[in-house]
């Protein structure tokens, strides 16, 4: 196993990618996700005590609408957190882990009245997580689309970072596309759809992150 197929969207793909071939595989690039902003004025941020991000692309996005920097930020991950400090957030914290974790770390915070910037259909409702312990404000600032990319006809494994992804990847792939090939999920939630492509091996990464992920592929087969 040496050929990967990295579904993520870009820039993610392109890091992904990265840390793959420097393990030894050969990275196939093909996002089966597109993000687009949706067009909207700066968000009116009064009264608004807190951030919260679920995802790089939320913090990119939100950025792009307006030049405030002096918000508390809670993020699901350390790479949404690094994601943070480039845009020129300084006060940001990570919950290093799941949505829940996230949930977990704002009810701590108590920080006040939070917006939570994100994708119009959410993999996850950190509403029902939080179940009324911060007051929220939900502002969908991208949405993710499939972008109808082909499967590289020679891949041996593929990775899947979510719920979203690992749909578009089975309905790409269709009943059999899977047959003698290794799937790696970030979580169980993206893991559930990839049965549909009729894989080998379906893998789910012991914590939601890139690493993880990687982990959970193992090592690559020797150069023949």
């Amino acid at each position: 196993m040496r050929r990967v197929w990295v579904t993520r969207t870009e820039p993610g793909a392109s890091r992904t990618a990265t840390r793959l071939a420097a393990r030894g595989f050969e990275p196939l690039i093909a996002p089966v996700l597109a993000v687009r902003p949706i067009i909207q004025p700066a968000p009116d941020l009064v009264g608004i005590d807190a951030l919260a991000f679920t995802s790089p692309n939320g913090v990119a996005v939100f950025a792009d609408l307006t030049a405030a920097r002096n918000l508390p930020v809670f993020t699901v991950g350390d790479a949404t957190a690094e994601r943070a400090r480039q845009a020129g957030f300084t006060d940001v914290t990570s919950a290093s882990g799941a949505l829940s974790d996230l949930a977990w770390l704002i009810a701590g915070a108590a920080p006040g009245r939070v917006l939570i910037p994100g994708a119009r259909e959410p993999a996850g409702d950190i509403d029902a997580l939080l179940n009324g312990a911060v007051e929220t404000v939900i502002l969908p600032v991208y949405e993710a689309t499939e972008t109808k990319a082909k499967p590289p006809g020679d891949f041996e494994a593929v990775l899947a970072h979510s719920p979203r992804a690992a749909t578009a990847t089975a309905r790409a792939l269709g009943r059999t596309g899977g047959r003698g090939r290794l799937a790696v999920a970030i979580s169980a939630a993206a893991a559930a759809p990839l049965a549909a492509a009729g894989f080998a091996e379906i893998r789910t990464a012991g914590e939601p992150t890139d690493a993880a992920v990687l982990l959970a592929l193992g090592n690559p087969a020797p150069a023949v």
